[in-house]
């Protein structure tokens, strides 16, 4: 299959499955697949998004080489909203390894402190930070500031995964 040439013939979920069965857990296949979403253009680039997430759902272990690059993708200014939901969406599937935790922390916060950014997004963001959060105890309470302050503002999605949170670290 020539990926770049699937991705672009439509933007749908059967497509993402195809793609997605094709790589499968095929370490190969996923480099070429990533290679698409970094050369870009951004069309192909948002719709490689998708993908990528559903084989990381299934296959956590194929991101890790990529890991670094996925990264510092993902804080480039710009970025497309689909390419940052599904990229912290793919971070909630994995074990994040500790060189990577600080910055891992570091995009999630800020995703969490814009206004601007898409629910999505953000609701991801809390689950890789409540992840995070059992691994490094002490993120528990800057979670817990940030949820709480935006807690009467948040849409119900975002409160629902929040409460959800708030309640794990809190039981009663």
């Amino acid at each position: 299959m020539d990926i770049k040439r699937q991705i672009l013939k439509e933007q749908s979920k059967a497509n993402c499955k195809l793609i997605s069965n094709y790589i499968g857990n095929d370490k190969k296949r996923f480099a070429e697949l990533v290679k698409v979403y970094l050369a870009g253009p951004y069309r192909v680039t948002q719709r490689a998004a998708w993908p990528i997430s559903n084989c990381v759902e299934a296959f956590p272990g194929l991101i890790q080489p990529h890991l670094n690059t996925i990264l510092n993708f993902l804080k480039q200014p710009d970025t497309h909203v689909a390419v940052r939901r599904n990229t912290v969406r793919l971070l909630q599937f994995i074990h994040i390894p500790k060189k990577f935790q600080g910055r891992v922390v570091e995009i999630c916060f800020n995703f969490l402190k814009d206004k601007k950014e898409a629910i999505a997004v953000k609701a991801f963001s809390l689950t890789v930070l409540d992840n995070l959060s059992k691994i490094e105890p002490e993120l528990k309470n800057e979670l817990r500031i940030i949820i709480e302050d935006q807690l009467p503002y948040a849409t119900a999605a975002f409160r629902v995964r929040a409460k959800k949170i708030l309640k794990a670290h809190n039981p009663t």
